[in-house]
């Protein structure tokens, strides 16, 4: 751990603490505010689609202007929009709402990189190790993120408003917390250099295309989930303190476990990984199957966030295995294409099923994409092991 992770750690925090407010707000913002019901997760939605649409105007300008500058550029992004939120829920207006989350999706496609940057802030040695401390650094959103939405909600005389304006203002200490950290120097290309392999390529290596899918459906069923969780528990009658106090274990549970997740990863390897990521998802699935109380829908989610981690952290870990230095700018972006494209899906998803269909059909509803994931897990063992036998 050096300056540099610690820094870029704490600004994966305070960008976990825009989502996990934007989480806890949008949909019931949405659900105020929507002209029909299943409407209410398009706030939650249009801040992935932003973000997929996003993803390769901020591999371009990864590329062009390295990550320090393209890092601030979203952050300015995150200021504006945030300003913007603030602005259409005071004035009602549901549409003007998702346009500002819908352009607040570029902060959160420059954020998803935080994690491949911080591989190149560490010795090669420790690369694993740095991923998973850098996303550990979640738990800032975890903490932060909840009592934020919790004491903003009624700062101002329209509901939520506050909260936008307070992320605002953590959008302001990222800009200085990131202007400290020192990313290793743009390579400027020069004439005849090696450009590396196409973009199809890359995207046909069984490691890159079992990566991909851990990462994207490991994101999607946490999406699904947690999108829902708010809406599901206002119809249950909870107050919105304990969807709060949910949705703080269930971040802790996303990035506690990267205190240690990539030492797991370096010492097994980063398929068993992801795959006790796919059995605590089931788990997860199990425990919200069996009750609608606060208990069950905190340890379902608890237990959420913990698969995704072991899911996210073993995927990013497995695909710098499938690219070479050159070629990460378009990798990268492919998978967070993937990443966010799944994550739109399913945030809509989450809205429509949970507000016609309720809770636990949600819940058999993401069986589907877990089975999906291990499928792809199994799939890439046995293609492995054939390959080594066919090298012997």
């Amino acid at each position: 751990m050096n300056r540099n992770l610690v820094l870029l750690s704490i600004c994966q925090g305070l960008f976990l603490t825009n989502n996990v407010v934007f989480i806890a707000i949008n949909g019931l913002i949405g659900l105020s505010l929507a002209p029909l019901g299943w409407m209410a997760t398009l706030p939650v939605m249009a801040y992935v689609v932003g973000g997929a649409l996003s993803t390769p105007l901020v591999a371009r300008s990864q590329k062009a202007w390295g990550r320090k500058a393209s890092f601030q550029l979203g952050l300015v992004v995150a200021l504006g929009s945030t300003l913007l939120c603030a602005y259409a829920v005071a004035d009602k207006n549901f549409w003007l709402l998702v346009a500002a989350v819908l352009v607040a999706g570029y902060y959160s496609a420059n954020g998803q990189l935080y994690r491949f940057a911080a591989a190149e802030l560490a010795a090669p040695a420790f690369r694993e190790k740095a991923i998973s401390l850098v996303l550990a650094g979640g738990l800032i959103g975890a903490v932060i993120g909840p009592n934020l939405a919790t004491h903003t909600k009624n700062l101002l005389a329209v509901p939520f408003a506050g909260a936008y304006l307070a992320l605002a203002a953590v959008a302001i200490l990222s800009m200085a917390l990131m202007a400290s950290v020192k990313f290793p120097e743009l390579r400027l290309k020069t004439a005849g250099s090696d450009a590396g392999r196409p973009l199809g390529v890359i995207m046909r290596q069984p490691i890159f295309i079992v990566s991909s899918i851990g990462a994207a459906l490991g994101y999607g069923v946490m999406n699904l989930l947690m999108a829902a969780t708010p809406l599901a528990m206002q119809v249950c009658s909870l107050p919105f303190e304990d969807a709060a106090f949910v949705l703080q274990w269930h971040v802790i549970g996303m990035f506690a476990p990267g205190f240690f997740t990539g030492h797991l990863v370096r010492r097994f390897g980063a398929q068993p990984i992801m795959a006790a990521g796919v059995m605590l998802n089931l788990a997860c699935i199990v425990v919200a199957l069996s009750g609608v109380d606060l208990q069950q829908f905190l340890i379902a989610l608890f237990l959420l966030g913990v698969g995704w981690n072991f899911l996210f952290t073993g995927s990013t870990s497995l695909s710098l295995q499938a690219y070479r230095p050159e070629e990460k700018d378009r990798a990268q972006a492919a998978i967070n294409f993937c990443v966010f494209a799944v994550m739109a899906l399913t945030a809509f998803a989450s809205g429509a099923l949970v507000t016609t269909q309720g809770w636990r059909l949600l819940n058999l509803g993401s069986l589907l994409p877990v089975a999906l994931t291990g499928l792809a897990l199994t799939w890439f063992a046995l293609h492995t092991r054939s390959t080594r036998k066919a090298l012997v």
